[in-house]
């Protein structure tokens, strides 16, 4: 160092302004080159999904970001820093897409905290857990930066049970009939309860037609319609795993149903296959050896993704819920939800052509209960032009929660689960 040192004290001026000159641009080329491939991240979209479960906001982007949240209190805040990007009209719209009903955020407050640093200001109407995460990219998405905002205190999904089943309009001399009626039937009088997943949600659209058709938007109104026509029965009760357009979680979905001691469990799903040609209506049971076809085990892959494009904080989440979904069921339950498919499935080749003459077999996680006979029924193949447009129509649509409703009843008939709910 020394000797290059004295060398270049001992150089000429011309020399050494050259020198300096040269060591400057390779300085400066070095400087630049960072400097370009940190390019700030362009903001794609803004959504909120605000539910009762709890209220989602994505922003996706496409290059990665460094983000950091804190808590305030008087009045209630979520503080969201977000860095390497701008303030930009799409960030703008965030603030008028917050819905006045929203059961946890009030307003939406954003500005420009210091260059290349977004701040983000969510009033809060409740004590929240915030949750804030990154996806990479997945199915249609870029990346995303997720900010899940749950009650401090979870819903109950027990007690909002309780609630709908004493808000239930019949009468009550109609509910003495009918438990008489039970009575006889079964020695046992008690409520059966139904647990009704509608499939996809939220950020997870499921299957979309040619037609722009949603799958998510096909189930809830298929599980709503079917929740009507069961509640309507004077000794049975259900829960929705969601009753909105918001995503859950798989497990979460099966956690649901266990938490309320469901005696059943159908998921509703209206999916896509590689030929548009499919069509006809499907059930399926849980598998411990594997598919049964080709199919079905493509159908299960597919509806497993569902936590990858819906987006699941792996980081927070629930080891208990989780846990769900590595329980062996058991061949009893297997047994069970055959059974219990099987009349489904006859009562649905009275509204649409089978795809399938028997109930199917994957490993769906969404069907991982242990100990609640589930099954999951595809509709009908929304990728096929003619069963998308049936899908869309509201006569059908009751057509197919009428014959799941029926399924439903005859297998309860045949099969009358043993008391076990604490509130039955």
């Amino acid at each position: 160092m020394s000797k290059a040192h004295s060398r270049n004290v001992g150089t000429a001026p011309g020399a050494r302004r050259r020198a300096l000159i040269r060591s400057g641009c390779a300085t400066l080329v070095l400087s630049l080159g960072p400097l370009q491939l940190a390019r700030g991240a362009t903001l794609l979209d803004v959504r909120v999904w605000p539910a009762s479960d709890y209220t989602r906001i994505t922003l996706e982007h496409d290059a990665p970001l460094s983000f950091s949240h804190f808590l305030v209190r008087d009045p209630l805040r979520l503080v969201v820093d977000i860095e390497g990007i701008d303030l930009t009209p799409t960030l703008k719209e965030l603030v008028g897409k917050i819905d006045a009903e929203d059961p946890y955020i009030a307003r939406v407050r954003i500005g420009q905290n210091r260059p290349r640093v977004v701040r983000l200001v969510i009033e809060l109407k409740a004590e929240v857990t915030p949750q804030v995460f990154a996806l990479d990219a997945v199915g249609q998405y870029q990346r995303r930066l997720v900010l899940d905002l749950h009650p401090r205190q979870a819903p109950d999904p027990l007690l909002a049970l309780l609630r709908a089943q004493e808000a239930n309009p019949r009468a009550p001399d109609e509910r003495r009939r009918a438990a008489r009626s039970v009575r006889a039937e079964s020695e046992v009088a008690r409520y059966w309860t139904v647990a009704i997943d509608a499939g996809h949600g939220g950020e997870d659209p499921g299957a979309i037609g040619r037609g722009g058709t949603r799958e998510k938007d096909v189930t809830l109104a298929i599980a709503r319609r079917l929740q009507r026509l069961l509640t309507a029965e004077p000794n049975m009760r259900v829960l929705m795993t969601r009753d909105g357009d918001y995503f859950v979680p798989l497990a979460t979905r099966v956690a649901k149903a266990r938490r309320v001691q469901a005696d059943l469990f159908v998921s509703i799903h209206a999916d896509a296959w590689i030929r548009p040609d499919a069509r006809g209506s499907s059930v399926f049971a849980l598998s411990e050896r594997g598919a049964t076809s080709a199919a079905a085990a493509w159908l299960a892959r597919r509806e497993n993704d569902a936590d990858l494009i819906g987006g699941v904080n792996l980081g927070a989440h629930d080891v208990g819920v989780a846990r769900v979904l590595l329980d062996l069921s058991t061949t009893a339950q297997i047994n069970e939800s055959l059974r219990f498919g099987h009349a489904v499935l006859r009562e649905l080749e009275r509204v649409n052509d089978l795809h399938k003459p028997r109930v199917e077999q994957a490993g769906f996680a969404v069907l991982k209960a242990p100990d609640i006979p589930s099954i999951l029924v595809e509709t009908a193949f929304i990728s096929n032009p003619q069963e998308e447009r049936r899908l869309q129509d509201e006569a059908y649509q009751e057509k197919l929660a009428a014959a799941i409703a029926r399924g439903i009843k005859q297998y309860l008939q045949n099969n009358p689960p043993r008391s076990r709910s604490p509130l039955g």
